[in-house]
C-alpha cells in the first residue's frame, strides 16, 4: 500500500512538472508571436508614413531662359541663321531642357511670315522689329518649352496680324502663353494634374502693365485662388550693361518707365505669386529669395540671333533650372552657364561667367541674402 502511494506521488509531481513545462512554453510562444505582430505592425506603420511624406514632398521642376530670338526675316532674309534652321542655335545645350516640368522662356519677337511692320521705318536696316518664320517655331518644341511670355516691347512689332500668327503657331504646338492686354494670363494642368497659374506683365505697348502693381496684385490673388503654383514674369528694368543691377527704385531707360522690378516682385509673392521671372535687360541679374519663394531679375539673353549687341555681359546668360514643392516654396537651383557665339549659336560656358555674375551681383544687391550659390551654380539656401 504505502509502495504504492509512493508511485502516485512520483507520477503526479511528473506530470505537475510536465504542466508547468507545456505552460512555460505556452507563454514563451505567446510573447514571441505578439512580439512578430507589433514589429510587423510597426514596419507597416513606418512604411506608411514615408509614403506620406513622399506625396508631401512632391517636387516640380522648372527650367526657364530669358531672351529668345531665333533670327527674323525682316528687314531681309540675311538675319536669318544658316540655311534658314534655327535647330543648330540651341542644339548644343538641348540636353539641360530634359527632365522638366515647366519649360519657360521670354519670346521677344513674333511669330510671322509676312506680317507688315507697325511702326514705319525711313531706313528698315536701323529699325529693330524682329518677325520668326512660321517654321521657327518647331525650335521651341525641339527644346520643350511648353511656357511663353509675350510680355515685351518687340511681340506688337508687327501688329494685330503678326499676333495672330503667333497664337497659331503655339496653339498648334500646345505651347501655353500669356502676357497680351487681353490675355494677361493662363492656366494649365502639368501631368500630375498640378495646376499652374501663369501670368505676365511689361510697360510696353498692350501688355499687362508692370507700372500699374494694384491691377497686378489682383490677378495674382485671382490665381492663387484657383490654381497650386503661380509662376509671374516680367519684362523690365533698363537694357544693358549700365542697368545689371537691382535697385529699390523706379529704372528709366530710353526715357521710358521701366518699373521698380524690386517693388513688383515683392508684390506678387505678397498676393500669392511663387516664382519670379526677369526678363527685359539683355543681361543677367541678382536672384533673391523672399518668403521663401524664388525671384531671378533677369535670365539675359539666351538666344538671339543676328540682330541684338552680344558683346560683354550681354552675350553670357544662365539657364536657370528650379525644384519647388507643390506649396511654391524654394527647394534648390543650378545655374547652366551659356554663352552665344558667331552671332547667337549657345554654347556652353567652360569658364562659368554667369555663375560668377550672378554670385557676385547677389552680394553687392542684397548683402544680406540667405542664398549659397557654389562655383558650380548649384543654389541652396544658407
Amino acid at each position: 500500500m504505502i509502495k504504492c502511494a509512493k508511485i502516485i506521488r512520483k507520477k503526479t509531481n511528473y506530470l505537475n512538472r510536465k504542466k508547468k513545462l507545456i505552460e512555460t512554453n505556452l507563454l514563451i510562444l505567446f510573447f514571441l508571436c505578439n512580439s512578430v505582430f507589433l514589429n510587423a505592425q510597426s514596419s507597416f506603420d513606418t512604411t506608411q508614413i514615408v509614403e506620406d511624406n513622399s506625396i508631401s514632398k512632391k517636387i516640380i521642376k522648372i527650367t526657364a531662359v530669358g531672351d529668345i530670338m531665333f533670327g527674323t526675316n525682316f528687314p531681309a532674309k540675311k538675319y536669318l541663321p544658316k540655311n534658314e534652321d534655327c535647330i543648330p542655335l540651341i542644339e548644343n545645350v538641348i540636353e539641360f531642357f530634359n527632365n522638366s516640368d515647366i519649360i519657360f522662356g521670354n519670346l521677344e519677337g513674333c511669330i510671322s511670315d509676312n506680317a507688315p511692320p507697325r511702326k514705319r521705318c525711313n531706313d528698315p536696316t536701323k529699325c529693330y522689329l524682329y518677325r520668326m518664320p512660321k517654321k521657327f517655331g518647331n525650335c521651341l518644341k525641339y527644346a520643350g518649352f511648353n511656357l511663353i511670355s509675350l510680355a515685351n516691347n518687340h511681340t506688337w512689332d508687327f501688329g494685330e496680324e503678326g499676333v495672330e500668327d503667333t497664337k497659331s503657331v503655339l496653339n498648334s504646338l500646345n505651347i501655353n502663353y500669356a502676357g497680351l492686354d487681353y490675355k494677361p494670363y493662363t492656366i494649365f494642368d502639368l501631368n500630375d494634374s498640378t495646376k499652374i497659374g501663369f501670368c505676365s506683365f511689361a510697360p510696353n505697348y498692350r501688355t499687362p502693365s508692370l507700372l500699374k502693381i494694384e491691377k497686378a496684385q489682383e490677378i495674382v490673388q485671382n490665381l492663387s485662388k484657383k490654381c497650386d503654383i503661380v509662376i509671374v514674369s516680367f519684362h523690365g528694368g533698363g537694357e544693358g550693361s549700365k542697368f545689371q543691377n537691382v535697385t529699390r527704385e523706379t529704372e528709366y531707360c530710353y526715357g521710358e518707365n521701366r518699373g521698380n522690378v524690386y517693388k513688383f516682385s515683392h508684390a506678387m509673392i505678397d498676393a500669392g505669386a511663387d516664382v519670379i521671372i526677369g526678363h527685359g535687360p539683355h543681361v543677367t541679374r541678382a536672384i533673391d529669395i523672399y518668403k521663401n519663394k524664388f525671384i531671378a531679375y533677369s535670365l539675359g539673353n539666351f538666344c538671339t540671333y543676328g540682330r541684338f549687341n552680344l558683346s560683354g555681359s550681354k552675350g553670357i546668360a544662365p539657364i536657370l533650372q528650379l525644384e519647388i514643392s507643390d506649396k511654391g516654396e524654394f527647394i534648390s537651383g543650378k545655374i547652366i552657364p551659356i554663352k552665344q557665339i558667331s552671332g547667337g549659336y549657345v554654347y556652353p560656358d567652360k569658364e562659368k561667367k554667369a555663375i560668377k555674375k550672378v554670385q557676385d551681383l547677389t552680394n553687392i544687391d542684397f548683402p544680406n541674402h540667405k542664398i549659397n550659390i557654389d562655383d558650380d551654380g548649384n543654389i541652396s539656401i544658407k
